[in-house]
């Protein structure tokens, strides 16, 4: 099981990969107005999405608060690998 951020055309997209299973659980792009963040959910829940954020690292730290891995794996203490993979 792996939990980590990979590199995208217009910034970076949070990925779970269990076996041979990969998952994009959140991500964050850059527009004109700062980043846009989302995590992944099962059901209609607009507050785990958030535009016009100030860095990448701030939008990376919104979609990982809500612990979107937790949707597939059940609580635990997990984390993102910390460094950036290219796609």
């Amino acid at each position: 099981m792996e939990i980590f951020w990979e590199f995208t055309r217009k910034g970076q997209k949070l990925m779970l990969s269990v076996e041979d299973k990969q998952e994009m659980i959140g991500g964050v792009r850059e527009t004109k107005n700062g980043f846009d963040a989302f995590a992944k959910t099962f059901t209609m829940t607009p507050e785990r999405a958030q535009k016009g954020l100030g860095s990448m690292e701030e939008a990376k730290d919104f979609v990982e608060s809500f612990r979107p891995w937790e949707l597939f794996l059940g609580p635990g203490d997990v984390h993102p690998e910390k460094d950036v993979r290219e796609a």
